[in-house]
């Protein structure tokens, strides 16, 4: 289920999807800011465990070079299947137009994404967090967002949920694809 719903937000974010369907109930057609394809693009996946395979293999199948970071058991893990093994954490979040998160949360893993990896990231670059929020230093997503690298995020989890109210920064933002942490389940 999770690895479903991280390609459902990478499509919903590089196609605009929300944005798209917003502006066609106000009575629009097709908004001039129309969306980017994912085939050719590069998808960094950091953690490559149970879920973090799947995407990968989905990023496969949509025409998208892979590349991975995590813990050396999982880089072996990934290059033994196959798949490219970005030179560094850094070159992870330079390299990659797509890095999706799937680290467990742990106490060496909190807070492991700096603002200065979000400020590797390419200004049309987009980063997912469909594992923890805590992965992310508190306050650094928001604000590489402001500052425009990475220049979109999906998200499906909080520091504090449930997120009622429309009470989270990130709601407010045109360029964040947000879900209530739906990502743990699904109907069989």
């Amino acid at each position: 289920a999770t690895a479903e719903l991280t390609w459902a937000l990478v499509l919903a974010s590089f196609r605009r999807i929300p944005q798209e369907v917003a502006a066609m109930k106000a009575g629009q057609w097709q908004t001039p800011k129309v969306g980017d394809t994912v085939r050719g693009k590069t998808l960094g996946i950091y953690g490559y465990g149970r879920v973090g395979k799947v995407v990968a293999g989905y990023g496969k199948a949509f025409g998208m070079r892979v590349i991975v970071w995590g813990r050396e058991s999982t880089i072996e893990k990934a290059k033994a299947e196959g798949y490219e093994i970005a030179a560094s954490k850094a070159a992870l979040f330079e390299e990659s137009d797509i890095v999706s998160l799937h680290v467990r949360l742990l106490d060496p893993t909190r807070g492991m994404v700096t603002a200065e990896d979000l400020a590797r990231m390419k200004p049309d670059s987009l980063l997912v967090n469909t594992s923890r929020a805590g992965l992310i230093v508190p306050g650094a997503l928001e604000a590489a967002l402001k500052a425009g690298r990475p220049g979109m995020a999906a998200v499906d989890v909080y520091e504090a949920e449930p997120v009622l109210g429309a009470e989270h920064p990130l709601l407010s933002m045109d360029n964040v694809v947000c879900t209530p942490h739906l990502g743990y389940v699904g109907r069989q």
